[in-house]
């Protein structure tokens, strides 16, 4: 029996691709088992080339198999495309209706099912998703009846008929599939699981019940791949609790009012990509100039203009710290698993409120659309503070009437407190200008100095749990690995191959991109003879901004990858034994 498989289903858009791994997975997941799932799509509609491969484990995954048990193929394209993938006594199950064809040079079984006839026998071809599901039961000796309960979920909605059919679909696609494989049922059988429950979901629905969690009743946003599942799974839960989603005409417009909901007190935020990041960068300024809270997610795709829209990158960084123009305070937060998406959205909005600047949550392809199992959240570890903000009138009564509320005063810390609109005593003005403490323009060399000082020193006092994630078993180190976002787990998983290899691997995965903490990952540089940093860009953004912040230049060395696909444990293994 295998502790993990990889299982794979392809065929062009439209065909259900995503369904079938969807409902193979979502069994599997209530089975107890880890997953971590990463859907291959082109940008369009309909059409095209797509897959969803899925990783199965008795143990904790969080990333990409570098080879492959299962190829379920609803077109020939999809074995062409794929089958190298495929180890030895890995197995093809395709569909009857292309005539399927293996190519020469792998050692893969070629199992031939009628997923398209026999579901067509039994009412409409789109059920050939649950035959290809079937078949798979067979091949791993899986009972078709742990499919029951998803399969309700899922279409129950729709009558026990569709129900009874598509668990008809399953039930002949095992049974088709038993006959073909004679004495290899079972031959790819998985241990048992726990058997306990746990959720499993992509990282956009994490930063979305994160900000639903933390307080969030306004989403302004405009759609774009990979942010918009944000929008849509909090279209369906804001109203809930008294919220709303607005899709306004475009970015610009998403951003300015969420600072104008930020100002009049409601938390708001925005999310998008980076063309529509680009295109917030004034209004981010803007945050940062009148201090209104602001919470943006960037969801990193590939790039420049509309790029690669649905392929992995994570080319943002640098504009994420650096793309409005003047200075201006602004944090910058990386969660790299699904769970951290979720606390780490909620203590964004903290952020923000508490230093009164922007905050930007920084996804990548992977992480937001990835979908990987996540231990039950802990809602005991949320909290909302809300910083300076004058929360009663009468806090104001002490003020002297008709004079205006120095709302933007010069303090120690740099944050000043802050009141809601139409407050008795808390008249100041409100502009994107330099000003004085109330809030009215100035043009005074003195007054622009003591502003800006103010506004920056607000980066010497941030304070974020565990701005770096730290494995490092070793003092002195051959190797620190170090990278952001998705990367962490398939790090993780080639740090454990190279210290098999009599390597002493350390690993640091940054959390807080801005302000940096060098001071963090300073001694972790200075023990380790050599530096990797891996990323995918093609400039090495990271790296540069290691250099820029802790030095030891001499030590880095960058690993970059920009051609649109995830890294694999194999890829970071090899090259990492090849730069030592």
């Amino acid at each position: 029996m295998k502790e993990q498989l990889s299982w794979k289903v392809g065929g062009q858009q439209g065909e259900g691709i995503e369904s079938t791994g969807e409902i193979f997975s979502m069994a599997l997941n209530r089975l107890g088992y880890f997953l971590y799932g990463y859907r291959h799509f082109s940008s369009r509609i309909k059409g095209g080339h797509t897959n969803n491969k899925i990783r199965v484990s008795t143990t904790q995954v969080r990333a990409i198999a570098d080879d492959l048990d299962i190829l379920i193929a609803f077109d020939q394209e999809t074995i062409d495309v794929n089958y190298k993938e495929l180890h030895s006594g890995g197995v093809i199950i395709a569909d009857a209706k292309f005539k399927p064809e293996k190519p020469e040079d792998t050692d893969a079984s070629l199992f031939i099912v009628p997923f398209t006839e026999l579901a067509t026998g039994l009412g409409t071809s789109l059920m050939k998703n649950m035959v290809a599901v079937g078949a798979t039961c067979a091949v791993l000796n899986l009972d078709p009846d742990v499919f029951k309960e998803v399969v309700e979920e899922i279409f129950g909605r729709k009558g026990e008929a569709v129900v009874e059919k598509n668990m008809e679909a399953i039930k002949q696609g095992f049974q088709t599939m038993i006959d073909e494989l004679g004495d290899k049922v079972g031959s790819l059988q998985l241990k048992e699981a726990d058997g306990n429950k746990r959720m499993f979901m992509i990282g956009n629905d994490a930063i979305a019940l994160g900000a639903l969690a933390g307080g969030v009743r306004l989403m302004a946003a405009y759609p774009i791949t990979p942010a918009s599942e944000i929008m849509e799974y909090l279209i369906k839960k804001l109203p809930m609790v008294g919220g709303t989603v607005i899709q306004t005409e475009d970015e610009i417009a998403a951003a300015t009012m969420a600072i104008g909901a930020n100002y009049g007190g409601i938390r708001s935020f925005t999310a998008s990509a980076g063309p529509g990041l680009s295109l917030m960068m004034e209004a981010i300024g803007l945050s940062g100039m009148t201090e209104q809270p602001l919470v943006v997610v960037d969801t990193q795709r590939g790039g420049p203009s509309t790029g690669l829209p649905t392929k992995q990158e994570q080319s943002d960084l640098m504009a994420m710290i650096y793309g409005t123009h003047g200075e201006i305070p602004k944090i910058v937060l990386a969660p790299s698993t699904v769970q951290e998406a979720f606390y780490d959205t909620v203590e964004a909005f903290n952020l923000a409120e508490e230093y009164q600047c922007p905050v930007i949550i920084l996804s990548d392809l992977q992480l937001s659309l990835g979908k990987q199992t996540v231990e039950p959240l802990d809602y005991s570890k949320v909290e909302i503070r809300r910083g300076k903000l004058v929360g009663e009138e009468s806090d104001l009564d002490e003020l002297e009437p008709k004079k205006y509320y120095k709302r933007f005063e010069v303090t120690e810390d740099g944050v000043s407190p802050r009141v809601i609109p139409g407050m008795r005593n808390g008249i100041h003005h409100v502009t994107g200008v330099e000003h004085d403490e109330t809030g009215k323009p100035s043009e005074s060399p003195v007054n622009r100095k003591a502003q800006m000082d103010k506004r920056m020193r607000k980066l010497d006092n941030i304070k974020f749990n565990q701005p770096i994630h730290v494995n490092a078993p070793h003092e002195e180190a051959d190797l620190l690995l170090v990278g952001f976002n998705s990367t962490r787990g398939v790090i993780e998983e080639a740090m454990g191959r190279l210290e098999m290899d009599g390597l002493k691997v350390n690993h640091a995965h940054i959390r807080l991109i801005h302000p940096f903490p060098a001071i963090e990952l300073e001694p972790l540089m200075q023990s380790a003879k050599k530096v990797i940093v891996i990323e995918n860009n093609a400039t090495g953004q990271l790296a540069n901004i290691i250099k820029m912040n802790v030095g030891y230049g001499n030590k880095i060395t960058k690993m970059t990858k920009y051609d649109g696909t995830p890294y694999l444990p194999n890829e970071i293994h090899t090259r990492c034994k090849e730069l030592n």
